[in-house]
Order: C-alpha cells, then structure tokens, then sequence
C-alpha cells in the first residue's frame, strides 16, 4: 500500500486550492466527524477540496489517520480557541 505525506498548510492565507464543499461538524463528538468526512469523500470529485470545522478535540488524531490511510492530502490544520479548521483534498 502506498502512503501519501500530508502537506499541512497552517496559514489559510497562502492557500492556492479552492475549498468546493464545506462540512460543519461543530458540537459531535468521536466518531462522527469523521464518518461524516468519509461519506463526503465518498461524494466529491477527485481533486475537490472539502473543508471541515469540527470543536472535537480527536479530530486532530482523527483526520491525520483519515487522511494517511485513505490516501487523500490534508492541506490545511488550523485551530482557533476550540474550533478545528481543516482542508482535505480527495485523491485516488
């Protein structure tokens, strides 16, 4: 199985892709974030860029594990007070 590094972008200003989709997992918790992010995925285009706001701590472990074993890039992880920012693009 081939990985794929994640490019973590952490300054949202310097971003050169367009965010297509966007997901608002605000207020769940652990392990719905992430099945909402998996069935989205399911859902886009290759290339398609989804950014998704989530205030579950585990989202930080969570969409890195997502991401490294999907294959699919995180571009952007932020965090402002308790909200999580992130950007994923889906790959193959």
């Amino acid at each position: 199985m081939e990985t794929t590094t994640a490019l973590i972008n952490t300054d949202t200003t310097t971003a050169i892709y367009k965010v297509v989709h966007r997901l608002d997992t605000q207020g769940l918790t652990c392990p719905e974030p992430v099945m909402l992010l998996h069935r989205k995925i399911r859902q886009m285009q290759v290339g398609e860029v989804v950014e998704l706001l989530a205030t579950d701590p585990s989202t930080e472990r969570d969409i890195l594990k997502f991401c490294t074993f999907l294959g699919h890039a995180l571009l952007t992880k932020r965090q402002d007070d308790k909200t999580y920012l992130y950007h994923i693009q889906k790959r193959d």
